[in-house]
């Protein structure tokens, strides 16, 4: 395997706080980041938390929750299938009607 090399311009506070958290861990920063590398390169993905939480439900699911709450509050229990295929079925028909 041939090396290279890496350079890269960094706030120096920055690498300060991170060479921390990565030495906390037994690492480097060269090793933390060769592994970030090959985790990329393995799930040919970006490893970052880039914000995006699925803990906060979009408009979408906000509606379908109020919805369920709804038929909850009216008594209804909803649907019950034992299989998707049997879901999707009923489903179909819903929409037919």
């Amino acid at each position: 395997m041939a090396a290279a090399t890496l350079t890269m311009r960094i706030d120096s506070n920055l690498k300060r706080e991170a060479a921390a958290v990565a030495e906390y861990y037994g690492f480097d920063l060269s090793g933390v980041t060769r592994a970030f590398y090959k985790q990329m390169v393995r799930d040919h993905a970006i490893p970052l938390d880039l914000g995006y939480s699925n803990d906060i439900p979009n408009e979408e699911t906000l509606a379908a929750m109020k919805a369920a709450e709804e038929v909850i509050a009216k008594g209804g229990t909803g649907h019950r299938f034992n299989s998707a295929e049997e879901m999707m079925m009923f489903l179909e028909k819903e929409v037919d009607e």
